[in-house]
């Protein structure tokens, strides 16, 4: 779920949005109890069902305009606070003496305003909110004040705790999705200036003692022609000398071992919360054919990472051709990207080929085969 966050941004709103849902009719029902027995008139109680049915609808967007970041008060919640205050207003004015009612709406509110307000002010406020609610309470029913005023403070602190609780489970996951991105983007990032830094070493000196004999050659061309022979023939051993170095660097980097970029990809997925099935035969292949497929693997793993919500990746590698296939396909441009346009220039300079196109099935598959 840490790996993707909107999936478990969604499961967790849907999951408040049920719990409210399942209040409001429960809310619902105790109202229409209570016109049956008589303790609400018929205009009261429309006037309750109007104000809770106005007061649930609204519960959903305050919610989320408050899941992400803590935002200013908005007029839908002051508008909220409003119907929540009607309908309580209205409660039954017989002795409660144990009869449920739609009293916790005033805490429901306050848990929702929390998302809006500093911890502080939200202390404030329920302070007031759950003594007025309270001291209505008692003056309509006249019931012992703690018999009222403690089951509204404990109805208070746990929904309004529930409430920041699960809205830090968001912010958690979130910001480990977001560090886990940054660590993977600081690492690219890392690469990059290694791989720079080898350059400019292996470089750097190479071609300023180029640039002087250059310099010094083109002086003696007419002086001394003889040793400007002797200097471009230096440049020239230099030039090769700097080529291989750079084709050596280069070689490193461009190195992949398959075994471990295939235990990495594995990594990679399951983090990201789709199964991975491998099934490798590949001992007989050459380095060089072992290489492309390590490109390969890497590449579509990257498409099925960046461009699908896979939930299973399976990677088959028989002799030198490669399938990998995932689910979780979403709309693609009918051009391929740049990753699969280089692998496939990359393979097919090897005398190898690659295909990527959607199957009959609705799933992705990805297709590259190399010389053995």
């Amino acid at each position: 779920m840490a790996a993707r966050p909107e999936t478990a941004r969604k499961i967790l709103l849907y999951w408040m949005d049920a719990m409210i849902g399942m209040m409001g009719a429960l809310y619902l029902t105790l109202i229409v109890l209570h016109l049956v027995n008589g303790r609400i008139s018929a205009f009261g109680g429309t006037i309750v069902i109007g104000c809770l049915l106005g007061f649930f609808a609204l519960f959903p967007f305050l919610l989320r305009n408050a899941y992400d970041a803590r935002p200013r008060p908005t007029l839908k919640l002051v508008a909220a606070g409003v119907l929540a205050a009607v309908s309580v207003a209205l409660l039954p004015r017989q002795p409660l003496d144990g009869t449920a009612t739609w009293l916790e709406v005033g805490a429901l509110w306050l848990s929702i305003a929390a998302l809006y307000l500093p911890l502080a002010v939200t202390a404030c406020l329920g302070v007031v909110v759950v003594g007025a609610v309270s001291g209505y309470v008692v003056a309509i029913t006249g019931q012992p004040w703690p018999g009222v005023l403690i089951p509204e403070v404990l109805s208070a602190t746990l929904i309004t705790g529930g409430m920041l609780l699960w809205r830090w489970l968001w912010w958690t996951i979130r910001d480990a999705h977001d560090g886990k991105e940054a660590k993977a983007g600081l690492a690219v990032s890392e690469e990059r200036l290694r791989f720079a830094r080898d350059l400019h070493d292996l470089l750097g000196h190479s071609l300023s003692v180029i640039t002087l004999k250059s310099e010094l050659a083109a002086k003696l061309a007419a002086k001394d022609p003889v040793r400007a022979a002797a200097e471009m023939a230096d440049i020239r051993a230099l030039a090769g000398d700097s080529l291989a170095e750079v084709q050596q660097a280069v070689h490193g980097y461009q190195a992949l071992d398959l075994d471990e970029e295939l235990a990495g990809v594995r990594a990679a997925l399951e983090a990201a919360g789709a199964s991975c099935v491998i099934d490798a035969r590949a001992d007989g292949l050459s380095p060089a054919a072992r290489t492309l497929l390590a490109w390969a693997v890497r590449e579509g793993v990257t498409n099925v990472l960046k461009h699908s919500t896979a939930t299973r990746c399976a990677i088959t590698i028989d002799g030198g051709v490669l399938e990998m296939l995932n689910d979780g396909v979403l709309a693609r441009s009918s051009a391929p990207g740049n990753g699969l346009r280089g692998l496939s220039e990359r393979l097919a300079t090897a005398g190898g080929s690659v295909s990527a196109e959607p199957t009959p099935a609705g799933e992705f598959l990805l297709r590259a085969a190399v010389p053995a």
